[in-house]
């Protein structure tokens, strides 16, 4: 018994991370304060005080580093540069500060898992097979005038990229060709990491998100996988994916870093199987929360490529999430989330009746998430309900991984048609259009006619200005379930207390967080009324009442409500 309250009381441990409300900002699409198209770190600076009034409490920054921009500065040249376009290290500087007065924190992303090929490391490795920098990425001679192997990169084609000028050798990339892996195998390349995380930290950001962290242990025999695609290769993610060893470097990452700060490390860690979750975020974790595909991804099969469509329902949601529950709560912590730059918006992929991609079903798809255990990760624009855009031809896309996916639905037989359904569906240039403050038409995103990406087009429907001055505005609800979670009298229950399912119809989501209270969330994800079975006090509501029909409750159709349940169970 003194074990069950030990182990109670360890994953009950107020933590200041455990208490924030982080939002994510894609900075080349959130406001561009020079007039060049091109969102900036000014123009984060300029909008703190939209952010402080929505309530959150740390902004997470996609890459600002320096950058070719091939993936959009998840190829960075130069770990302690500031890519131009964004700014400078002074707009940074200036941004931190600005944003600490307001009480708002700030953590950045941590691209280690390979770097661009224009990183000056990569340079004289290439320039130089006897150089010490060859030994920073991953070479290998080829077979018979073919690569190494036959892994499928990420993004499409080989892994594998003829060196120039060197016959039959090769540098792999899980990734684009201009992102070479780095060779995490050698512990000068792991010092050098290292020292840069220390150099950020001390620079006064509270912590780093770690961007494809399982992907940094290879498999060291580098053989074949079986064939699963017409192209004639298999997916790297099979011996190059939270691969046996990675223990070690995951280990040494922690104690090198962020354990000798107060700051925090969430891992993008897909394809840990839940009984690892101990091993990432218990008590001696390698990070302090990570985040959890397993639901994410339930409209694609396996998280694999897009045109392996699933036809999920709101039951198949409802299993994933409550087992991600119980994994990430008998380990440790988990940071939730509905989007993020890697996502289509969840109003286009969650709510399946057109009807409700709107206001409400925004709000019952923000009361859904926003109150799981773990801290709740906003991404831009999704306070606002937008929504995904529909393109008309792929010319009009900038993701490199959107192009990949599209040609690979035509190589696997689909039409031009198709393809570019699937594209629109699940592209990551969904989450990444300029952010549309007003109904003008650059939705007031820029003073530049031609923005870097085209806009979703929507502005005059769905945009900031309006919805900040609405009362029942997605804005407004989102205020109000940041105001619930972290400054009601039901703040410690809301963010430490216990996660349990509660049973419901196949279309109805509930679950119950119990501590100094108990409080109840159901949410329906059918266009039809679905009967629910509680009693208390309606603490938030995405309508204006709860209706009872024959001495029931009943939820129309995509509402959301939190209970109140009972008195006090002191």
């Amino acid at each position: 018994m003194n074990m069950i309250l030990k182990e109670k009381n360890r994953l009950d441990q107020q933590e200041f991370w455990k208490e924030e409300v982080v939002y994510q900002i894609y900075p080349k699409s959130f406001y561009d304060s020079d007039g060049d198209g091109i969102g900036d770190i000014k123009g984060i600076t300029q909008k703190l005080d939209y952010l402080a009034e929505l309530g959150v409490t740390m902004l997470w920054i996609c890459p600002i580093f320096t950058s070719p921009m091939v993936d959009n500065g998840y190829d960075i040249a130069d770990y302690k540069g500031i890519q131009t376009e964004f700014g400078t290290m002074e707009d940074l500087t200036e941004l931190i500060e600005a944003a600490k007065a307001k009480g708002i924190k700030l953590i950045l992303d941590l691209v280690v898992n390979h770097s661009s090929d224009e990183h000056a490391w990569f340079q004289a490795a290439i320039a130089d097979p006897a150089s010490p920098y060859r030994d920073y990425y991953i070479f290998k001679s080829g077979e018979a005038g073919n690569p190494p192997n036959n892994w499928r990169s990420i993004f499409g084609g080989s892994v594998w990229e003829p060196v120039p000028n060197e016959d039959n050798m090769y540098y792999f990339h899980t990734f684009d060709k201009k992102q070479p892996d780095l060779n995490w195998e050698n512990p000068a390349l792991r010092q050098e990491i290292y020292e840069m995380i220390n150099w950020w930290l001390e620079k006064g950001i509270a912590g780093f998100r770690i961007d494809s962290i399982t992907f940094i242990k290879k498999d060291q025999d580098y053989e074949d996988v079986a064939v699963d695609g017409s192209d004639g290769f298999g997916s790297v993610k099979v011996k190059t994916r939270n691969r046996p060893g990675i223990e070690k470097f995951l280990a040494e990452l922690n104690r090198e870093t962020f354990q000798n700060y107060e700051c925090v490390s969430v891992g993008e860690a897909p394809g840990v199987p839940y009984d690892q979750y101990d091993q990432y975020i218990g008590e001696d974790g390698y990070f302090n929360m990570i985040f959890d595909f397993h639901y994410a991804d339930i409209d694609v099969e396996n998280g694999s490529e897009w045109f392996r469509r699933t036809n999920w329902q709101p039951q198949d949601l409802k299993d994933l999430l409550f087992k991600s529950q119980g994994a990430i709560q008998n380990s440790g912590w988990g940071a939730n989330f509905l989007e993020n730059h890697d996502q289509p918006r969840s109003l286009s992929k969650y709510i399946t009746d057109e009807r409700y991609q709107n206001e409400i079903g925004a709000k019952a798809l923000g009361t859904l998430f926003f109150f799981l255990r773990g801290t709740p990760f906003i991404y831009q624009g999704q306070e606002i309900g937008m929504k995904n855009f529909q393109r008309e031809t792929i010319e009009d896309f900038n993701d490199v991984s959107s192009i990949d996916n599209y040609h690979r639905s035509l190589l696997e037989g689909y039409s031009e048609k198709e393809a570019l359904m699937f594209v629109n569906q699940r592209s990551r240039d969904n989450n990444r259009t300029p952010f549309p403050w007003d109904a003008a038409e650059n939705a007031g995103f820029s003073e530049s006619n031609e923005p870097w990406l085209k806009l979703t087009g929507d502005q005059a429907a769905v945009n900031a200005a309006d919805q900040v001055q609405r009362e029942d505005s997605v804005f407004s609800y989102y205020r109000q379930m940041i105001q619930l979670r972290n400054h009601s009298a039901y703040r410690q229950t809301l963010i430490y207390g216990q996660f349990s399912p509660l049973k419901s119809t196949d279309a109805v989501i509930a679950y119950e967080r119990s501590g100094n209270e108990t409080l109840q969330f159901f949410v329906n994800l059918s266009n039809q009324e679905q009967e629910i079975e509680t009693t208390g006090e309606v603490l938030l509501n995405n309508y204006n009442e709860l209706q009872m029909q024959n001495g029931a409750q009943v939820l129309q159709p995509y509402q959301a409500v939190v209970i109140r349940k009972g008195e006090n169970h002191d």
